[in-house]
């Protein structure tokens, strides 16, 4: 009989579950809102909950699955299964979740940071899928990352390893949440593009409808300045280029440090596709080591929202190994 996984990615509004085989192939896969509520005390009682019931609704029994992986924002301790610091959970102190999983469904139960997670889920079934080392860039609200070296997750002394948006790409540049100045997370997150576009617009005299926006106090979202750059707008694309010189950059300095087959890049940022990739790949073969330039690949991630459960099912069998 196929042993199965069930791989968990516990977002901030919405946390998506899977079940999938050991080969990657998804059987089910559906989503519950995440309930932050009580100091998000409900968050592990409700994926519990949703998970017996799609066992029920699908006729599965626990003796069909080999483990649980799931990816999580805070801060991981994975061998105690426990996480901390996860302020967008409401998670202010330590929550012991392997423990409260483990004695409700008796399944094997594993844990890994949420950028990690998706990594490996580029790695075993996306973009990164013919190289064992690969190193997973995701540009959201923040910027995470993820690096894979044999095979193998790299997590580092203190579990600091793939911190990629904190490389300093501006030293004394805009300040960073978390209390240095210059990351690479101020300036290339879908925050950090605003910032960008705020900084450069005081030193923009032409025309543009981007310049307008920002000049009349309304709000901007990185999605608005990629789609103005696409339509011409020169000030926007002023913008991307910046936003791609500090990207390609900081990609330049891990290929340097690494030279993985593959350099991928997600996250909502991600989407801007060839507009966000063309000028950042640019920027990484000017600052790349010659050997690394002609190797390592810039690549857009391939698994959209299914990267963080494919990862959670990939960590079951990292650790199974």
């Amino acid at each position: 009989m196929v042993k199965k996984l069930i791989g968990i990615d516990l977002g901030g509004t919405t946390t998506k579950l899977a079940f999938l085989t050991e080969k990657g192939e998804v059987l089910e896969k559906w989503a519950i809102p995440t309930d932050v509520s009580g100091n998000g005390s409900n968050i592990v009682p409700n994926i519990i909950k949703s998970i017996n019931k799609n066992m029920e609704n699908s006729n599965h029994v626990i003796d069909d699955f080999i483990g649980i992986g799931m990816g999580t924002p805070g801060s991981v301790n994975r061998d105690a299964g426990t996480v901390i610091g996860a302020y967008n959970l409401n998670w202010k102190t330590t929550q012991h979740i392997k423990d409260q999983i483990e004695k409700a469904l008796g399944i094997p139960f594993f844990i890994d940071n949420d950028a990690n997670v998706a990594s490996l889920g580029e790695y075993w079934k996306g973009a990164g899928s013919k190289d064992s080392d690969v190193v997973f860039v995701t540009l959201g609200t923040g910027v995470g990352g993820g690096v894979i070296t044999d095979g193998q997750l790299v997590h580092g002394i203190n579990g600091g390893a793939g911190e990629i948006g904190h490389i300093t790409v501006e030293p004394g540049g805009f300040m960073c949440t978390c209390g240095k100045r210059g990351c690479l997370e101020q300036y290339a997150s879908a925050t950090g593009v605003v910032n960008v576009a705020k900084h450069l617009s005081s030193e923009f005299t032409g025309k543009s409808r981007l310049k307008e926006i920002i000049d009349s106090g309304e709000e901007i979202t990185s999605k608005i300045v990629f789609y103005l750059a696409d339509n011409g707008d020169i000030f926007a694309n002023q913008v991307v280029d910046r936003v791609c010189y500090f990207l390609g950059l900081a990609l330049s300095n891990v290929g340097n440090t690494l030279n993985p087959g593959n350099i991928i890049i997600g996250g909502g940022v991600s989407n801007a596709g060839n507009t966000l990739l063309q000028p950042t790949t640019k920027y990484f073969q000017e600052n790349a080591f010659r050997p690394v330039r002609d190797s390592t690949k810039i690549r857009l991630a391939q698994l959209g929202n299914d990267a963080g459960v494919m990862g959670a099912g990939a960590l079951v069998l990292q650790n199974n190994k």
